[in-house]
């Protein structure tokens, strides 16, 4: 972990623009939302242009931009890094304060990389009915692959990746999330293209599977 000396650190060791997205076809697509789409992950999606974010629109966080340039060019030429063996970490963790700039620096790797940036906070995940929240993980994850080389961003990881206390037996709904997000974490090998990303200001709350290292 870098130290937070200028607002954030990161675990581990990523020109966003218009916007286009699953959404909406009209009155009617809206109208029918409730009944099918609660299982969809609502993720807005960035694709590259010209006019997008770069690290040099990010004030400071030089240690931060250097660790994370690395990150950018394994996604310019990932054969680079494969064929010496290496591969990237799944997840990069952006430890800080809000108001730091970790959303906007997540975005400027996305800028960097020329990919698309798929992003949604934590607590987009959290729903009423069980088994919702594990259907948006696993259908952002499922566009991702498709968009891949992509970054995925989910911003207040702490929503739903907070420690689980064993209480509710596996069948608590954020639980049962969090279980989907480290399935889906595991499922990715570090040539995939695919790097995730996640923020979040309160790092001593998260559960330690997805902390552990090969995943943040």
């Amino acid at each position: 972990q870098l130290p937070a000396d200028r607002g954030f650190a990161i675990d581990s060791f990523y020109r966003t623009g218009k916007l286009y997205g699953e959404e909406t076809d009209g009155a009617c697509r809206r109208k029918n939302s409730m009944a099918f789409g609660m299982g969809k992950s609502n993720a807005k999606i960035y694709v590259q242009s010209s006019e997008g974010i770069r690290f040099s629109d990010v004030a400071g966080e030089d240690e931060a931009k250097e660790n994370l340039s690395e990150i950018v060019d394994y996604l310019h030429n990932p054969k680079k890094y494969t064929d010496v063996g290496a591969s990237m970490p799944k997840g990069v963790l952006l430890v800080g304060p809000p108001g730091t700039g970790k959303t906007m620096l997540a975005k400027a790797v996305a800028g960097e990389s020329n990919v698309p940036f798929f992003s949604m906070s934590g607590s987009e995940f959290v729903e009423m009915f069980v088994g919702m929240g594990a259907s948006k993980v696993r259908d952002l994850f499922g566009q991702a692959k498709e968009k891949a080389p992509c970054i995925v961003f989910i911003d207040e990881i702490d929503a739903i990746g907070k420690k689980r206390d064993g209480q509710m037996g596996g069948n608590d709904e954020r639980e049962q999330t969090l279980n989907q997000l480290l399935t889906e974490m595991d499922g990715f090998e570090g040539n995939n293209g695919v790097i995730i990303l996640a923020a979040t200001n309160r790092p001593e709350s998260l559960d330690p599977a997805l902390t552990r290292p090969g995943r943040f």
